[in-house]
């Protein structure tokens, strides 16, 4: 959330940010909003202060004398009573209004509608060259009994599935290998944060009201978090604190639900793109400063390259243009690894800054060296998405005669160096 000043002061600023990210907004609606809201609580104030200091005199009086000041104060208590009604009001859309304007891009971020209009500004390996015409994922999974997708189905739904024998032994040979490499990294708390999340942290980091079809939602009015970043981001909510401590950053683990609203059509086979899954989140508060920021991003980013590069998957990072970065986003990188059968990239991970528009929202705060209270600057970026890189990893190490390589940083958690036919 920006602050209503900042708005106020910049708005042409704020309306080209968000004219840049394809969202609507009525910033007319909201600073007139703001002037209503200003103008009640000034009345309010002025009668709370008047209302205080006629106390003060009725105190003073004797018993016969306080009945026209007692008349007076009730009158007084309905006029305070209206302009905190009106003011309830005007708070409600000042409200709704403010949760939705969007964060300021960066001046680097490309105009564009979608992700086909993302920039690449990086390669690393080469696309990996077959003498045969590869098979899909879900080929792959289905022919080596890795997983099953009718049961899952049959079972879970539309998008369910079961991972199966080696389907499940590399699963967990990628847990592993992300945990001890992200454990063992200077400065993360491994953290195991809960799925199921009040309103307010979606709230805070910027998911609702704008992506709430996307969430499942209980009948007490929680929902299930499709990242580790919402719960991880509210662990410090409504406190302060210790400049000494940042930054501070979480490796964060949750199993993860999201409808895929609006998906109908897209990878429905297969395990790319799935209803249940599990993720470790890289997140981080630091300083309330853009080099900071900056800084941290750029790390964030280069962790989850260094894995993909372990892991020997050819890949790209694009810069998401305007209309591909969410609400609170100030920028954002894809990391995409080669998909062969599909002859294409496909996305792994995802690496954002905010600047201070969730912990603003969320009211996370530091005390500076001047005494003053900030807001800390938030990022995130994917550590790992299960079951989704499986995909990557079956399509890129299959042989002609039929077998998957595992790959080499895997092995020694695995057990074995190949995956056979069932």
């Amino acid at each position: 959330m920006l602050d209503i000043k900042f708005i106020r002061e910049n708005k042409d600023i704020v309306a080209a940010g968000a004219k840049k990210k394809h969202i609507e907004i009525d910033l007319d609606r909201l600073l007139s909003l703001d002037d209503k809201r200003k103008e009640f609580q000034k009345s309010f104030d002025d009668k709370r202060a008047e209302q205080n200091k006629a106390s003060d005199e009725i105190a003073k009086l004797q018993p016969e004398e306080r009945k026209p000041w007692i008349a007076k104060m009730a009158e007084l208590k309905k006029a305070m009573q209206a302009d905190e009604e009106a003011l309830q009001e005007v708070m409600k859309e000042w409200r709704d209004l403010m949760v939705r304007v969007p964060n300021i891009p960066d001046m680097t971020v490309p105009e564009g509608d979608s992700d086909a209009d993302n920039q690449e500004v990086k390669t690393w390996g080469e696309k990996p060259k077959f003498s045969f015409e590869p098979k899909s994922a879900a080929e792959l999974l289905l022919a080596h009994d890795m997983a099953d997708f009718e049961r899952g189905a049959k079972v879970a739904g539309f998008r369910g599935y079961f991972l199966k024998n080696d389907g499940v032994r590399l699963a967990w040979a990628l847990e592993r290998f992300v945990q001890d490499r992200f454990m063992n990294r200077e400065g993360f708390q491994p953290i195991i944060v809960p799925s199921l999340v009040r309103k307010e942290p979606f709230i805070g980091t910027g998911y609702l009201p704008q992506s709430e079809d996307d969430l499942y939602k209980t009948q007490d009015g929680d929902y299930l978090a499709g990242t580790a970043e919402v719960a991880g981001m509210g662990y410090y909510m409504n406190e302060t604190v210790e400049k000494k401590d940042l930054p501070i950053k979480f490796f964060a683990f949750s199993p993860c639900f999201r409808r895929e609203a609006g998906s109908h059509g897209k990878d429905e086979k297969g395990i790319f793109r799935v209803h249940e899954f599990v993720k470790y989140e890289q997140v981080v508060l630091c300083e309330a400063s853009h080099e900071e920021s900056v800084k941290h991003h750029e790390e964030l980013t280069a962790n989850s390259e260094a894995l993909l590069q372990e892991l020997k998957l050819h890949y790209h990072v694009v810069l998401n243009c305007g209309g591909d970065i969410g609400l609170g986003q100030v920028k954002k990188y894809d990391l995409e690894a080669w998909m062969p059968s599909e002859k294409k990239y496909r996305e792994t991970h995802s690496s954002s800054y905010f600047h201070d528009f969730q912990s603003r929202r969320l009211n996370i705060r530091y005390r500076d060296d001047d005494g003053s209270l900030k807001f800390v600057h938030s990022l995130n970026n994917t550590a790992l998405a299960l079951p989704r890189i499986l995909c990557h990893i079956v399509e890129n190490y299959q042989k002609e005669d039929g077998t998957i390589e595992v790959p080499e940083v895997l092995r020694s958690y695995m057990g074995k160096d190949v995956i056979t036919r069932a």
